[in-house]
């Protein structure tokens, strides 16, 4: 008996010491029933530890993946780019050997699926696809972590029941959705892990330093850009996708500590109207695999009750219009090495468990239902392409080619044919120009894409989102548009989409004049300053040598500049090549309007820009604007940090721009510093709730539109919908713009579209030219808005200007940067950048 109690007790103290220290066997993770081949290295063996261990960095799980490769004839791997930090975007195609040696016909085959005629493949003999992506948040990262257990699996195990699994599939596995932000964490969880686990929440190792591991290098969560497909790591699983259209697409995430698991389908009421019903009930199917496998290991988990399938920009939707199905796996997060909570101790190695757990359920529900999934993609495509029979969508601009060519390299992006126009035409009053247009034929393969990528709803069974609730990209890109266009006008398809090549630059003795409206003329201005050369903005519209010239037309003189003649126009051709904007040569200054001499041209001067960054700062804001200056502009821009602003010299500065703003951000002493600043002559540019920030601390003098919405008839159980339904999670509105404001040079029509999720509504000014951008009285272009909030939005003002001192103070309520894809309202912010001081 006493021997009993002493083995017994040694083995207590031996699960206690590795509870404390963290010690993980790979056996925790691994099924029993299959046997593992020696010959295939461990992930210990070439990281050093156990995954659950410590947390993987990028560079480590990179080279696991590399050395699994190399020893297993069943992986390939490739890398198919970089991120902004240099770190390679990498994909493993796992499968047989024997379906390897053919891979390429596999994909052929398998992509007929989508095709026409795909009625007469047999389906029988095609194995299925399944991309399986893990921790885009990089604060997320048991999914990465997984990845390295099941990559091993995968390779290692032996026995019929794996060999069938890799006969039957091809799975393309993503081990790092997000590099930067897996690394960024990384680093924070390992430095912050003490030798005796911790779990207390309040440790440092949980309370991640701004802005956190969850996002990209320009602070972006990349859990929206699966249709805008702005960034690199984005483009990469993006082309990846298109090249395969894989069955079901995972998505591995983490939520809260006190959370246990989630996996689709999520709330029925919230699914997209283009998604079929057949795609939530075949993901019902899948999640009952889910179930048997965490119920076999005892996980608690839970579906059907959170989370949605709306936006098609988030990776568990975005497959939804593509033929496929996409899940979404949430795992409690222990944010660190282990982690009290309701629930008791969460460990690291539990939730990496759960996550394989998933990873391999789901191929088993791939394997089971492969005849329903590939005979649901097939439907689907040839279901899309009966529903759009005939006509075309066309979009252009007559004057900006820039933002037109990026809304056309986003369709290409996927796979959806876009042709150049034939011949200058028009349809419903609007012109579209050939060379500044383009065809979009509706009966093609990505027809409910193209749909659901160019509609306008309003309309909605449920009023709760997860994410955005409207992204009309005609909208956001502020482009000419129509739905109704005639094939007739289509010229060739694009197969090689370039951006418009600009006329040379002729020699001039008088003036060089550059329009407003092309995207990269703020690209082109700030180079022509930053080169110390003189320019004026024309503040009036004026016609010379048969040129009509609008508001905001730049005007660079040839006399009294630092270049000689020829040095001058080299410069302007080198600026007008690499922006892609159009330079004129003029050889009189006498006009129809203002001449060139007159003091409506203002003269400029170069912009010295910060943004306000740190704690207390939204990051995806903040990230967005460092994004625009620095990888579109090409404008420096200085990021003052909030715990730094005591000691920063902001007199080096022209403008500040403070994003969203949180709580007390910024002391006393430093709302005094920038008063000062602004006083002085300084430009202060706030965004969405800073306007309530600026009123506040007297900044400006605004008033704002109250809204009351008692909870009448609602019960307790009911009060979260309620006060959720209140919220404009993403909506789009139009606003009317009055042209010959500084703020609006560069737009040609009198309306645009802006996207707000703020509901900060500011009364219109008494004075009508103080209000250059006003919501028109039936606002609601796209998008799910609540009836009070409705009610209190037409006619109020989303932009305002006012002088403090010699300075100026300018508000957006609206985000005009909005995940880098919202192009059409970008120029408001170089507006106000380079002209602030002529509102």
């Amino acid at each position: 008996m006493r021997f009993f109690v002493f083995i017994t007790t040694l083995l207590v103290s031996y699960f206690n010491l590795h509870a404390q220290t963290g010690k993980v066997d790979l056996s925790y993770y691994l099924p029993e029933d299959v046997t593992y081949n020696s010959e295939i290295p461990t992930p210990d063996s070439i990281l050093g530890f156990t995954p659950g261990e410590w947390h993987v960095s990028h560079d480590k799980l990179s080279e696991y993946m590399r050395v699994l490769a190399a020893s297993s004839d069943r992986i390939t791997i490739e890398n198919r780019g970089s991120t902004f930090e240099g770190r390679p975007l990498l994909l493993l195609t796992i499968t047989s050997p024997a379906n390897q040696n053919r891979i390429d016909q596999i994909q052929a085959q398998h992509l007929k699926i989508t095709e026409e005629g795909s009625s007469a493949l047999n389906l029988n003999q095609m194995p299925i696809v399944v991309y399986q992506g893990l921790s885009i948040h990089g604060n997320e990262p048991s999914g990465a972590n997984a990845g390295l257990v099941a990559a091993y699996y995968l390779a290692a195990a032996q026995g019929e029941k794996i060999d069938s699994l890799l006969k039957n599939t091809v799975i393309l596995f993503d081990p790092s959705f997000n590099p930067d932000g897996l690394q960024r964490f990384a680093y924070w969880a390992n430095t912050n892990k003490s030798q005796i686990i911790n779990p207390d929440p309040q440790d440092r190792e949980f309370d991640e330093i701004w802005p956190g591991g969850r996002t990209n290098h320009y602070w972006f969560d990349m859990n929206r850009d699966w249709l805008p497909v702005q960034l690199p790591e984005s483009r990469a699983r993006i082309e990846t996708f298109h090249n395969w259209y894989p069955n079901i697409l995972t998505d591995h995430h983490e939520m809260g500590s006190n959370s246990s698991f989630f996996f689709q389908p999520g709330i029925q009421s919230r699914t997209h109207p283009l998604t079929p019903v057949l795609n939530q009930e075949l993901t019902k199917q899948i999640g009952n695999y889910h179930a048997a496998a965490l119920d076999k290991i005892g996980s608690f988990y839970y579906t059907e009750e959170s989370f949605d399938d709306f936006y098609y920009g988030k990776g568990s939707t975005f497959p939804d219009i593509n033929g496929g199905i996409g899940i979404l796996f949430e795992q409690g997060s222990s944010r660190g090495h282990a982690q009290e909570t309701d629930n008791g101790l969460l460990e690291f190695k539990f939730t990496i468990r759960n996550q394989f757990t998933a990873i391999l359920s789901t191929l088993e529900a791939a394997q089971g239902m492969k005849s329903e999934l590939l005979n649901y993609q097939r439907d689907f495509f040839n279901n899309a392409r009966g529903e759009n029979l005939n006509g075309a969508y066309a979009f252009g601009s007559e004057k900006d080619a820039g933002t037109s060519y990026h809304l056309a390299e986003i369709l290409k992006r996927h796979k959806i044919k876009v042709h150049t126009v034939a011949n200058d035409f028009s349809e419903s009053g609007i012109n579209f120009k050939k060379g500044m247009s383009y065809i979009v034929p509706k009966n093609q393969r990505q027809g409910r894409l193209i749909k659901a990528m160019f509609e306008k709803r309003t309309a909605f069974t449920d009023s709760l989102f997860y994410d955005i609730s409207a992204w009309s990209f005609p909208l956001a890109f502020g482009v000419d548009f129509t739905e109704n266009a005639s094939l007739t006008n289509a010229g060739s398809e694009i197969k090689n989409l370039q951006q418009t090549q600009t006329p040379k630059v002729v020699n001039s003795s008088y003036a060089y004049l550059m329009e407003w409206h092309d995207y990269y003329a703020p690209k082109a201005l700030n180079a022509i300053l930053n080169k110390g050369l003189r320019a004026k903005v024309a503040m009036q519209q004026f016609t010379l040598e048969n040129m009509s010239y609008d508001y905001g037309t730049i005007m660079i003189p040839v006399q009294n500049q630092i270049l000689d003649r020829v040095e001058l126009q080299n410069f302007m051709n080198e600026v007008s090549n690499t922006s892609h904007v159009t330079i004129r040569s003029v050889s009189t200054g006498l006009t129809q309007g203002i001449d060139l001499g007159s003091n409506q041209f203002r003269a400029l001067k170069p912009s010295k820009v910060a943004v306000i960054v740190g704690e207390g700062i939204n990051p995806y804001d903040a990230g967005e604007i460092w994004h625009l200056f620095d990888t579109r502009y090409k404008m420096r821009i200085t990021k003052l940090d909030t715990k730094d602003l005591g000691r920063t010299d902001l007199t080096k500065y022209t403008d500040i721009i403070l994003p969203n703003v949180w709580g007390n951000a910024i002391n006393k002493s430093n709302i005094k510093k920038l008063k000062d600043w602004t006083r002085g002559g300084g430009t202060l540019i706030g965004y969405r709730n800073v306007a309530k920030w600026f009123e506040t601390n007297k900044l400006l003098d605004i008033k704002f539109v109250k809204t009351e919405n008692p909870a009448k008839g609602v019960s307790f159980e009911q009060r979260s919908d309620f006060n959720g339904a209140q919220v404009i999670g993403g909506a789009i509105f139009e606003a009317k713009q009055d042209r010959s404001h500084p703020i609006n040079f560069g737009y040609t029509g009198d309306r645009i579209s802006l996207f707000r999720n703020t509901t900060i509504f500011i009364e219109a000014d008494s004075t009508s030219y103080k209000n250059p951008i006003k919501y028109t009285k039936s606002p609601l272009q796209s998008g799910y808005i609540s009836k009070i909030n409705l009610k209190a939005i037409p006619e109020t003002r989303p932009f305002v200007h006012q002088n403090l001192g010699r300075g100026d103070v300018i508000i957006f309520t609206d985000n005009t940067n909005f995940r880098a894809f919202w192009y059409g309202t970008n120029k408001l912010l170089m507006n106000a950048i380079f002209f602030g001081e002529e509102m």
